[in-house]
């Protein structure tokens, strides 16, 4: 009998990767309104399909508008009531939230968030890539940078 290991890696057998909240990276694309951290990426543990983190968005403030590419996008709200806006034909459409909430972002949908409240909210989030990718524009009916 071959061993079947012989030609690669063992996946059997990788260490799962733990990553400490307080360790989590700002070292990625923004948008005005609201701070990223990046925990699972492609640069922080190698991964290659997906990506996770934090947004924090400040009270009473709203993101530019931005959207992140080919990429899904899956948020789960922690915390707060951010409102997510898109555009729908020639209207703003607005998904108030409350925790515990869930959010799916199309890829390459103009999208903004809104903190209308008086304390910070935060989302968890998952991108199917490895990288945060981030496309900042200037209206909702933006294409490109």
């Amino acid at each position: 009998m071959s061993d079947s290991n012989a030609a690669g890696p063992d996946h059997w057998h990788a260490p799962l990767r733990h990553i400490r909240g307080a360790d989590l990276s700002g070292d990625t694309r923004q948008t005005s309104g609201m701070t990223r951290l990046e925990a699972v990426s492609g640069k922080t543990v190698g991964s290659s399909k997906v990506w996770m983190g934090q947004t924090h968005v400040a009270p009473a403030t709203s993101s530019g508008d931005h959207h992140h590419g080919e990429t899904e996008t899956a948020i789960y709200v922690v915390s707060g009531n951010p409102v997510f806006v898109f555009a729908e034909g020639d209207q703003e459409v607005r998904l108030e939230t409350a925790p515990g909430d869930y959010i799916f972002v199309p890829p390459f949908v103009p999208h903004r968030e809104e903190n209308p409240g008086a304390t910070e909210a935060v989302v968890v989030i998952a991108r199917s890539s490895q990288e945060g990718v981030v496309v900042n524009l200037p209206s909702l009916w933006s294409q490109a940078e």
